[in-house]
């Protein structure tokens, strides 16, 4: 999510990102769970491949992605002095 984007949206919805930032948490970290779980198997079964190493660095940018737009979104909040309520 752009700077830009957070800037143009209102309060209440900034708030409603939130709460959708809550449930969007538990999916992501579901996702990065499931990729780790087949990069340990396949290093088990196979050793290192190309094919574990792009789940490797796949789930990396994902993470550092999802970091970045989490960081955005609160520091937008704090910047308005908005609190969930």
């Amino acid at each position: 999510m752009k700077e830009k984007e957070l800037t143009e949206l209102t309060d209440q919805e900034l708030l409603e990102k939130k709460k959708q930032q809550k449930s969007s948490k538990l999916i992501n970290a579901i996702l990065v769970g499931f990729c780790a779980g087949i990069v340990v198997y396949g290093v088990v079964n196979k050793g290192i491949t190309i094919f574990t190493f792009m789940l490797i660095v796949m789930g990396a940018w994902a993470f550092i992605r999802w970091k970045k737009t989490d960081e955005a979104l609160d520091n937008e909040l704090k910047s308005r002095n908005l609190n969930e309520k």
